[in-house]
C-alpha cells in the first residue's frame, strides 16, 4: 500500500497542533459505526487520502460505485435521490440530520465540501507578510477572493463584507500600542443563479482559526462568563468562554476612525441582507475552523437571540453553524438555549485532535451527572458541546499537525467510500496504521495502535501544558 501524505493547511506550522487550542472535528470516510448518543463516528479505512473535488453545483449527488453499501437507499433517506433545491432544509439540518450520516448523505457530504471549500478562503486569503501593505488583511478585493481562492464556483456567491476582530489583548503593555484590527472572515450571499440551485438565497459567513499571537492567548482564557448578549434579557444562566467573547465582543473604540467589534460588523451586515432579500427563501449558514467555530457559535446565538432570523410577518429563517475542528464554546445553558432557540450546528471533529476535547477537558458534558440521571452540583459551570457531532479518526505519526489541519478535514470528507463489508475486513482506524498494515502481525497491529493512542495523549499533553506556561507568563 502507497504511503499517505496529509496536506497541511499554509496557514499552519507544525507548532500548530502545541498552540492552538480549539478543537476539531472528526470525519472518516469508511466503516459507519451509530452509538446511542447523537455522536456519529466515521473510521478511515481506504487507500487514498486525496480525491477529486465534489462539484460545487447541488443538482447531482456525486456517483459511487454499484458496490458501495455505505451510498444511502431512497427508501430510507429520500434526499439522496432529489436534488439540493428540495431537500436544503433538511441538508441544513431542519431534522438534526437524522438518517443522514449513517451512512453519510451524498448530498450532505457535498455541501459540507461546499462549505468547507468557502471557508479555506478565509486562510489562503490572508496576509501574514509582515513587509506587506495588506499585512494583516486580505490579500485580494471581495470580487477577486474566491476565484483567488480557488473556488470551484467562484461566481455562486458574492463576497459582501469583510470581517475584522479585535483580541482585547495588548502583548506590549510598555510602550501601550493597541493591538491591531485582523481579517478574520467575511461575508457572501448566492447569487441569483445559484439561488435556483440551492433552492434559497443562502447567507454565508467564514471565520478563520487562530493564527496570531493575541489569538492564542485570547484562546487561554478559558474561564466561563455570562453571554449576555441580549440587553432586554440578560440570561446570566447562559455563560461561554471568555476568551471567545472577547474576540466577538471587542472594538477599537478608542480610536475615533476604528473599528467596530467583530460583534457590530456582523450583525448590521446580516441584517442589511435579511432586508434587501425579504421574502425570499433564506438560510444563513455559518462556517468556521477552530477559533472560528467558536465565533461561529456565538454568531448564531446572538442572531437567534436577537431574533435576527425572525421578520416580522414571516417565518424564521433558518441558522446552521458547520464546525470543523472546534473546541467547547459554552456551558449546558449555552447548549439548551442554542437548542430552544433551533440553532442547528454540525461539528466535524477528529477523535485524534486534544483542541477539540478543550476547554473543559475534565469538567464537561461527560461529567455534569451521575449514572446519567442526578445532576451534580458543579454542572452549571461545565463546558459542553452544541449540536450533532461527525467524527473522524485520522492520525499520522509523522506529521502529528495534520490532527488539526482544514484541508485535511475537507479532504477526508470527500474521499471515496468503501463498502462496510471491506471496512471490517480492516478495521485499522487510522492512516498510520494503513500505512504499516501490511508488514504487521495481529500484534504488530495491536502495537502501532497502542503507540498511535499514545502519540496523541502526549500531544495532548504538550498543548495543555505549554497552554497554560504561556498562560501565566503572561498574567
Amino acid at each position: 500500500m502507497a504511503a499517505k501524505v496529509f496536506t497541511q493547511n499554509p496557514i499552519y506550522s507544525p507548532s500548530s497542533l502545541i498552540r492552538d487550542t480549539t478543537p476539531q472535528q472528526k470525519h472518516n470516510l469508511g466503516h459507519f459505526s451509530l452509538s446511542k448518543n447523537s455522536s456519529k463516528r466515521l473510521v478511515v479505512v481506504s487507500s487514498s487520502i486525496m480525491s477529486p473535488p465534489i462539484p460545487s453545483s447541488p443538482l447531482s449527488p456525486p456517483s459511487f460505485s454499484s458496490s458501495s453499501s455505505l451510498v444511502a437507499s431512497p427508501s430510507r433517506t429520500p434526499a439522496a435521490t432529489l436534488p439540493l433545491s428540495r431537500v436544503w432544509r433538511e441538508i441544513q439540518g431542519s431534522n438534526n440530520w437524522e438518517n443522514l450520516i449513517d451512512p453519510l448523505n451524498p448530498i450532505l457530504q457535498q455541501e459540507i465540501t461546499r462549505y468547507g471549500n468557502l471557508l479555506s478562503a478565509s486562510y489562503k486569503g490572508f496576509d501574514l507578510n509582515p513587509n506587506s501593505k495588506r499585512y494583516l488583511n486580505c490579500k485580494y478585493g471581495k470580487k477577486n477572493l474566491l476565484k483567488e481562492s480557488g473556488i470551484h464556483d467562484p461566481d455562486g456567491y458574492q463576497v459582501t463584507k469583510y470581517i475584522y476582530a479585535t483580541p482585547d489583548i495588548n502583548l506590549n503593555p510598555i510602550k501601550n500600542e493597541p493591538e491591531r484590527a485582523r481579517w478574520i472572515g467575511y461575508v457572501a450571499v448566492s447569487s441569483d443563479d445559484s439561488v435556483k440551485r440551492l433552492g434559497r438565497r443562502d447567507i454565508v459567513v467564514t471565520f478563520r482559526g487562530t493564527v496570531t499571537n493575541p489569538e492564542w492567548v485570547a484562546n487561554l482564557m478559558s474561564s466561563l462568563t455570562p453571554a449576555r448578549l441580549d440587553p432586554h434579557n440578560p440570561r446570566p444562566e447562559v455563560k461561554v468562554e471568555s476568551g471567545f467573547l472577547s474576540l466577538y465582543t471587542s472594538g477599537e473604540s478608542d480610536s475615533k476612525f476604528g473599528l467596530e467589534s467583530c460583534r457590530e460588523q456582523l450583525l448590521s451586515e446580516i441584517s442589511r441582507l435579511m432586508n434587501k432579500h425579504k421574502g425570499e427563501e433564506m438560510s444563513i449558514t455559518l462556517a468556521g475552523h477552530s477559533m472560528g467555530s467558536s465565533l461561529a457559535h456565538l454568531l448564531a446565538y446572538d442572531i437567534a437571540e436577537l431574533g435576527i432570523n425572525k421578520p416580522r410577518g414571516e417565518k424564521a429563517v433558518p441558522v446552521t453553524v458547520f464546525s470543523f475542528a472546534g473546541p467547547r464554546v459554552g456551558n449546558l445553558g449555552f447548549k439548551k438555549r442554542c437548542e430552544e432557540l433551533g440553532v442547528k450546528v454540525l461539528r466535524i471533529t477528529n477523535v485524534n485532535d486534544p483542541i477539540t476535547k478543550l476547554p473543559g477537558f475534565l469538567f464537561n458534558e461527560k461529567f455534569r451527572s451521575l449514572g446519567g440521571v442526578y445532576e451534580l452540583p458543579w454542572s452549571c459551570s461545565c463546558y459542553t458541546h452544541v449540536g450533532v457531532e461527525l467524527t473522524l479518526d485520522f492520525f499520522d505519526v509523522q506529521n502529528m499537525s495534520c490532527v488539526h489541519d482544514l484541508e485535511t478535514y475537507i479532504s477526508l470528507v470527500n474521499r471515496p467510500r468503501c463498502s462496510k463489508s471491506a471496512a471490517k475486513k480492516d478495521n485499522l482506524g487510522g492512516e498510520f496504521l494503513n500505512r504499516t498494515s501490511e508488514m504487521m502481525s495481529g500484534k504488530g497491529r495491536r502495537r502501532a495502535l497502542q503507540l498511535r493512542n499514545a502519540a496523541a495523549n502526549a500531544a495532548y499533553l504538550l498543548c495543555s501544558v505549554s497552554n497554560h506556561m504561556l498562560y501565566y507568563s503572561i498574567f
